[in-house]
This record gives C-alpha cells, sequence and structure tokens, in this order.
C-alpha cells in the first residue's frame, strides 16, 4: 500500500514561493508516474505537474507554466512542487498523486496541504 504525506503548505503574499513536499512509503516514486493536483475552492481538482518514472515532466495549466516546476529526490522518496511568483488564484489545495501504471489516472491519493495566496 502507497502512502503518500503532502507538507509546505501555508499563506503567503502574492508574488511570494512556497515549496510543497510529498513522502512516499510503500514503493519507489522512481518506479511510478507522480503528480500534483489542485482543487481552488468551489472548483474541480486540476492537475498542475507530472513527472513520470522516466523523468518525463509536463507542467500544466498555461497559468503556471513558468511558475511552477516538479522534482523527485529518489534517496528519500520525496517528490515536490516548486511555486514561485504565486498568485491569488493560485489559492488552492494541493494533493500528491501516485500512478503505478502510467499518468492517466492515479492510484494513490495524498490527504493534501492548504495553500493560501493573499493580494
Amino acid at each position: 500500500q502507497v502512502q503518500l504525506v503532502e507538507s509546505g503548505g501555508g499563506s503567503v503574499q502574492a508574488g511570494g514561493s512556497l515549496r510543497l513536499s510529498c513522502v512516499a512509503s510503500g514503493y519507489f516514486i522512481r518506479a511510478m508516474c507522480m503528480m500534483w493536483f489542485r482543487q481552488p475552492p468551489g472548483k474541480e481538482r486540476e492537475r498542475v505537474a507530472t513527472i513520470s518514472s522516466g523523468c518525463y515532466i509536463t507542467i500544466s495549466p498555461d497559468s503556471v507554466k513558468g511558475r511552477f516546476s516538479i522534482s523527485r529526490d529518489n534517496q528519500i522518496n520525496t517528490l515536490y512542487l516548486q511555486m514561485n511568483s504565486l498568485k491569488p488564484d493560485d489559492t488552492a489545495m494541493y494533493y500528491c498523486a501516485a500512478g503505478m501504471a502510467g499518468c492517466s489516472s492515479p492510484n494513490y491519493w495524498g490527504q493534501g496541504t492548504q495553500v493560501t495566496v493573499s493580494s
């Protein structure tokens, strides 16, 4: 059973930065597709970053490109989301997720970490 635990969320002013972490246990992140999703208040959950087992990275939507980056440290089985130049629209619950058989649909989810950006 894979467990994912996020941390690093908090409140920040617009223009600030945060780095989210997701510690995985039960399996190696290097062997899974790892993803970050977010769900703003009253809106649907959306994927913002993906890193495949082969280190292929995608960042979406366009509103976060150039500001968000995803990385992983295989030695400590931890996934990161670096978020820079944060905007109030980035306010959301952020979730780490893992796919055992590719990146189309996660099999495991973390509990989420709240990010609040004030103007």
